[in-house]
């Protein structure tokens, strides 16, 4: 198969005209969103939904979410509380997905069978307007399952190329890590996956609520309620480990390499040539936006193994942790 690239400079006006005929006609396009690419397909379609199971080698009982394009089209798709469209609106478009009960309009292939579905408003303008132009979109990250998510159409050639009809190029994505789901179908709001919009803002912003829980779950959860709940992710191919910053310098000009914050490597590892600066420490968003491209360099570099620096476990570092823990969980 011929993969088509379309280049975008002008998110707002250059044509995405070519990538919306392929939703169209039941093909599968790579998207830009302000977290990482997404692989989508008509959401709609139970046919063209399961091309992205194959084309990912994603397992069959991993659900999908759909994005939409406007808060007003939620309740199309999906059964909403009224009690929560204010904070749904303050939250939206943006890096989160909420799970609602989900209505027949949307095939059990997208939700594996589960009756609630994840929706997304993306806040970026391509995957706006590739919406409008196609209608809801199922997708999940744009690379083969279990590796590095995506957040440059670079990444996606290198796993998808000749296997999608075509990825768009829009450049890099802007938070670098996965949306955060909230589940708002139970008692009290539970976070399923953390992400860009920490615990600590979730419980200012749902405290009428009573704040958030936050579901802690393993490889062995039976069944996962959203993206990222169950299966080894984010991994690159070689072993990695995560240790505490005042080891990493064990591993000086060995044939390890060392993946740290550029305050770490000033510090500690002056002398060090194996290293990968993933960003900095007193600006933690960095961190996130270069985390799944320092993870692809892993399998790129000359080097046998890594090792990650440790982060504490607290606002977007809770989320980048959470990445980090399920990329380095043994095979």
């Amino acid at each position: 198969m011929e993969t088509k690239i379309v280049v975008v400079k002008d998110p707002y006006s250059d044509s995405i005209d070519v990538a919306c005929e392929v939703l169209r006609s039941g093909g599968l396009v790579a998207f830009p969103t302000e977290t990482v690419y997404g692989l989508g397909a008509v959401a709609t379609n139970p046919e063209t939904v399961k091309k992205i199971f194959e084309v990912k080698g994603r397992p069959q009982d991993n659900p999908l979410i759909v994005h939409l394009s406007s808060i007003e089209q939620i309740t199309n798709f999906a059964y909403l509380d009224e009690k929560f469209v204010p904070v749904i609106k303050k939250l939206s478009p943006g890096p989160i997905t909420f799970v609602l009960r989900k209505k027949d309009v949307i095939p059990a292939e997208v939700t594996a069978g589960l009756d609630t579905v994840g929706i997304r408003i993306p806040a970026h303008p391509v995957a706006h307007r590739l919406i409008e132009c196609s209608g809801p979109i199922a997708a999940p990250s744009a690379n083969l399952s279990g590796k590095p998510s995506p957040t440059d159409a670079q990444s996606v050639i290198e796993d998808l190329n000749g296997l999608v009809e075509c990825i768009i190029d829009a450049g890099q994505s802007a938070f670098g890590i996965e949306s955060t789901i909230v589940d708002l179908t139970r008692t009290k709001p539970v976070v399923l996956r953390p992400g860009p919009i920490t615990l600590e803002e979730l419980n200012e912003i749902f405290k009428e609520f009573g704040g958030v829980e936050y579901h802690k779950t393993n490889k062995e959860v039976d069944k996962p309620l959203a993206p990222g709940m169950k299966y080894r992710h984010y991994a690159p191919d070689k072993p990695l480990r995560i240790l505490e910053s005042n080891t990493l310098k064990d591993f000086i000009n060995t044939n390890t390499l060392i993946l740290c914050t550029e305050e770490t490597k000033d510090s500690l590892l002056k002398d060090a040539e194996n290293v990968y600066i993933i960003g900095q420490f007193k600006k933690p968003y960095t961190i996130a936006q270069n985390l799944y491209k320092s993870l692809r360099f892993i399998d790129k570099s000359p080097y046998s193994d890594a090792v990650i620096e440790k982060f504490p476990e607290e606002g977007l570092f809770f989320s980048i942790m959470n990445r980090i823990k399920k990329a380095a969980i043994k095979k």
